[in-house]
């Protein structure tokens, strides 16, 4: 059984249960009148455009792939205690350069087949041509990847090549991306305006080319005060970008990681951030707890307001996920 539009209702009580219960669970899988098998390919093969389509709420984890092979095994651990708390989807995120290429593709792959949980793979264009690309792409369609985060990237450190052959821009990946398959492609977004960007709307402008080009979706870099992603949703909505917006949050559970964001995003801490950071920053128990709490707290309050998904940057860490999603688990559900 294929998800038909006729099968519609079916398809979107499928996500709503698994969501709740293992792929294991017969009982709720013959409730909808499924196989196992068919299910678990329903759900891998679910494009995210149209699990952001839902009236139910989202909410998602990302993982980082490592970069030697020794690794790769503590990374799947990980990633694995991550997709057991069955989340709607995770990211897998593409090392500088496409460094990391051959592990995002492995460890996006294994998250779906094992786990039965769909993701997406990022890709970036930094250091890449146009062949090095469609040959990732057709590597990812291979392997059952569906969904793609169309990304510049950063510039790896001590590169001496070129950086920009082909591509300058992720638009021109978007583009490129649509034209070599069926995929579902989102982007990236920064609330507090690029860091390349001269400005607010040459930010927006180079956001709305990113959209034309075929981005279904945006998730947000992180930040820290909600309020400065409202303002953002209200330039782009202005601006005529009407896809829907993923806020990216960030749980904080170490001193450093606030410098580490700053520096990467650019991102503004908020002074009631900062006094958290400055009294349990120095224990780290008490400061990961502390950060799991901020973070929990950004989510109710973006829930409150009508934001319906959510996608944690958990960095490979089942603790973090876990913890949020305990502290969300009846509210997802309202």
């Amino acid at each position: 059984m294929t998800c038909q539009r006729e099968n519609k209702i079916r398809c979107n009580e499928k996500l709503h249960i698994y969501t709740e219960y293992s792929i294991n669970d017969i009982a709720h899988i013959t409730y909808i009148g499924l196989t196992k098998e068919t299910l678990k390919g329903m759900i891998i093969n679910m494009k995210i455009s149209e699990l952001l389509n839902q009236e139910k709420a989202t909410l998602s984890f990302e993982v980082f792939p490592p970069k030697k092979d020794t690794d790769f095994e503590n990374v799947e651990r990980a990633a694995s205690d991550i997709a057991a708390l069955h989340p709607s989807y995770m990211s897998v995120t593409y090392g500088a350069g496409g460094s990391t290429k051959g592990h995002t593709i492995k460890l996006a792959n294994e998250i779906q087949e094992k786990y039965g949980v769909p993701t997406i793979a990022h890709l970036t264009c930094v250091c890449a041509n146009k062949d090095s690309i469609r040959t990732a792409l057709s590597e990812m369609k291979n392997a059952g990847i569906e969904n793609i985060l169309a990304l510049r990237g950063d510039i790896p450190k001590n590169y001496d090549g070129q950086v920009f052959t082909d591509f300058a821009h992720a638009s021109e990946l978007v583009k490129l991306i649509k034209e070599s398959g069926d995929f579902c492609v989102g982007g990236a977004c920064y609330p507090e305006v690029h860091p390349d960007s001269a400005n607010k709307q040459d930010d927006i402008a180079n956001l709305k080319k990113k959209v034309e080009a075929g981005c279904e979706y945006l998730t947000t870099q992180m930040f820290f005060d909600n309020n400065i992603f409202f303002n953002f949703m209200y330039r782009i909505r202005e601006a005529g970008i009407t896809v829907p917006v993923i806020p990216g949050i960030m749980p904080i559970t170490k001193r450093v990681q606030v410098k580490n964001a700053v520096k990467l995003s650019g991102c503004n801490v908020p002074e009631r951030f900062k006094n958290i950071v400055d009294r349990f920053g120095d224990t780290e128990a008490a400061m990961k707890q502390a950060g799991i709490a901020y973070a929990t707290d950004q989510i109710i309050d973006l829930l409150a307001n009508g934001v319906k998904h959510i996608h944690v940057y958990s960095m490979n860490k089942p603790e973090v996920a876990a913890g949020i999603q305990v502290n969300l688990s009846d509210i997802l559900l309202a």
